[in-house]
C-alpha cells in the first residue's frame, strides 16, 4: 500500500454501520504548517445515495424504539467522547488549529450536550378530554436529517445537531467541513458499536458534496451551520423538495460597554469573548462599543491583553491562540486589513502577519473606525476587532442594530435594570448581560434577520426535529 492509500485508509466514512472508502480523496491541511497531513474520502453521488438509503432503512426501527432507549444511547455517546478525549483532542488540534486545552474543552462540551439533551422529553399534549371528544398532539420525527457542520467547532456543532435529531427518532447523514473532517470521521468509527447501522452516517467530501446533499430528494430536513451567503444557497437548493430547514448563519455581534463597569475585568472577559478560537465563532463579539468616558482605558487594556497573549501552533505548551483555520479565511482577513489601511484607519496593535509557515494572523485592534467601514459592517470571523466610541444610549442602540445580522449581542453594565432595558432594544436572537457566549443545551438559539432560520438547542431546538401530529377522537359512548 502506498503512502496516500495509508492516509486514506485511516479515516473512512461510516455508511450503514460500515467503513467506506472511495475512489477520490480530499487533502487535509494542518493550518499551523500549511502542510497536507491526511486525506479523506471524497464521497461520490452513489455513496451519498447509499448513506441516505441506509438512513431511510434504519428510520422505522429507530423511531419505534422507546424514548428512554434513545436517551440511554445519547448518554453512551457522551461517554465515548470523554473516554477518547485525548485521542480526539489531539486530532482536532491538528486539523483545526486550536490550542490543545481548547480542543479538550470542545470534546467535553460536546459530551455535556449529549448528556443534557438526553434528559429532555416531549410528552403528548392533551388539548381536550371530555365526554364527547378527546384531542391530543404528539410529536413525530421528521425523517432523514441531513446535517452540515462548519470547520470552527466541528465536534460541538455536530453534537448540537446529532443529539436532538436522534433523540427525536430521526436518522441522519452528517457532512463535516472538508477543512476539518478527521475528528468527525473518527467519532463515526467509535460510534459504530453504539448506534444501530444507518442511524448515523458520516460522509466526507469537497465543495460538491454539500449541494448534492441539500438537493437530495431522500433528505427530509437540513440543519446547516455556516455563512449567510452559503445559507441562502442551501435554502434555494432545498426548496425543490420542500425540505424543513434549520439555518444557523453569520453574525456581527455588538457588545455595548457602559461607563460604570470594572474596566480591567470586563476587558479581559470581552477580549476572550472576541478572540477565543482566534475569533472564529459565530457568537464572538465582533463590534465593541465603549462609552467615551472609559474608551481610552479599555482600549489600553485590550492592547495589553493582545501583547501578552501567546499565539502559535495549538499543540505547543502555553499557546492560547492558534492559527486561522484555512487559507481562504486568512486571505479574507488580509483583505479586510488592507481595506483598513486604504481608509487610513488607525490600528492600536497587530497588523501584517509575520512571514513564515502557518496561518497566524496577529490580534489586531482598529481604533474607532467610522460606521460605514467594512470592518464594522462585515463579519471578519478572525482576530481583528473594531473598538468604537459612543456617549449616548439611543445612538449606540441604533448603531448596534444597523446590521443585516441579528445572531447575538452583549451589554456590560453594573446597573442591571439599565442593562436589561438596553438588551430588550437589541434586534438579536440572544442577548447576554455581563457575560458572553453563555450557550447551553437548554437555551434556545435563534438568529434574527440574515443570521438564520429556525432554532437550535433547548426545547424549541428539539421540537424543530419533529412534526406535530394531532389525533382527534369523537367519543360516541
Amino acid at each position: 500500500m502506498n503512502r496516500d492509500a495509508e492516509k486514506f485508509a485511516a479515516y473512512p466514512m461510516t455508511i450503514g454501520g460500515r467503513s467506506v472508502h472511495g475512489a477520490a480523496t480530499v487533502p487535509v491541511v494542518d493550518p499551523a504548517t500549511e502542510q497536507v497531513f491526511a486525506e479523506v474520502p471524497d464521497a461520490s453521488p452513489e455513496q451519498l445515495d447509499q448513506a441516505v438509503r441506509a438512513a431511510r432503512e434504519a428510520l422505522s426501527a429507530w423511531s419505534s424504539r422507546a424514548w428512554q432507549e434513545r436517551q440511554a444511547l445519547l448518554r453512551e455517546i457522551a461517554r465515548i467522547h470523554i473516554t477518547h478525549q485525548e485521542e480526539l483532542s489531539a486530532l482536532l488540534t491538528r486539523e483545526q488549529g486550536k490550542p490543545l486545552a481548547r480542543a479538550r474543552k470542545e470534546l467535553a462540551t460536546a459530551a455535556h450536550w449529549y448528556a443534557e439533551t438526553a434528559g429532555m422529553s416531549l410528552p403528548d399534549e392533551v388539548l381536550q378530554d371530555e365526554p364527547g371528544a378527546y384531542v391530543t398532539v404528539r410529536r413525530v420525527p421528521v425523517g432523514v436529517v441531513g446535517a452540515m457542520v462548519p470547520w470552527n467547532y466541528p465536534v460541538v456543532l455536530a453534537a448540537w445537531k446529532i443529539a436532538p435529531a436522534l433523540l427525536a427518532g430521526n436518522t441522519m447523514v452528517l457532512k463535516p467541513s472538508p477543512f476539518t473532517p478527521l475528528t468527525t470521521l473518527r467519532i463515526g468509527e467509535l460510534l459504530r458499536d453504539v448506534l444501530p447501522p444507518g442511524v448515523l452516517n458520516i460522509v466526507s467530501g469537497g465543495d460538491a458534496l454539500g449541494p448534492r446533499m441539500s438537493e437530495h430528494p431522500g433528505v427530509d430536513k437540513l440543519s446547516f451551520t455556516g455563512s449567510s451567503e452559503t445559507g441562502r444557497l442551501v435554502m434555494r437548493s432545498a426548496s425543490s423538495s420542500l425540505k424543513r430547514l434549520t439555518l444557523e448563519l453569520g453574525g456581527n455581534d455588538a457588545a455595548i460597554v457602559m461607563p460604570d463597569v470594572d474596566v480591567d475585568a470586563v476587558a479581559r472577559t470581552l477580549f476572550w469573548g472576541a478572540f477565543v478560537n482566534c475569533g472564529q465563532i459565530c457568537i464572538a463579539a465582533k463590534r465593541v462599543y465603549i462609552h467615551a468616558a472609559i474608551y481610552d482605558r479599555m482600549a489600553a487594556a485590550f492592547v495589553e491583553l493582545a501583547r501578552t497573549t501567546r499565539m502559535g501552533p495549538g499543540g505547543e505548551e502555553g499557546v492560547e491562540l492558534g492559527p486561522v483555520q484555512n487559507r481562504r479565511q486568512f486571505d479574507r482577513l488580509l483583505d479586510l486589513l488592507q481595506d483598513c489601511r486604504r481608509q487610513g484607519l488607525k490600528l492600536l496593535c497587530g497588523g501584517e502577519p509575520a512571514p513564515g509557515p502557518g496561518l497566524f494572523f496577529p490580534v489586531t485592534l482598529v481604533d474607532n473606525p467610522p460606521d460605514h467601514a467594512r470592518i464594522v459592517n462585515e463579519e471578519p470571523f478572525g482576530p481583528i476587532l473594531p473598538l468604537l466610541k459612543f456617549d449616548d444610549i439611543d445612538d449606540v442602540v441604533d448603531r448596534a442594530n444597523a446590521s443585516q445580522y441579528g445572531l447575538a449581542g452583549s451589554v456590560w453594565c453594573r446597573d442591571e435594570a439599565q442593562g436589561l432595558a438596553i438588551a430588550k432594544r437589541l434586534q438579536t436572537g440572544t442577548v447576554w448581560i455581563n457575560e458572553i457566549q453563555a450557550a447551553s443545551p437548554h437555551k434556545p438559539m435563534a438568529g434574527h434577520k440574515q443570521s438564520g432560520l429556525g432554532v437550535e438547542n433547548g426545547r424549541d431546538g428539539l421540537l424543530s426535529y419533529t412534526q406535530p401530529q394531532t389525533i382527534s377522537i369523537r367519543r360516541t359512548a
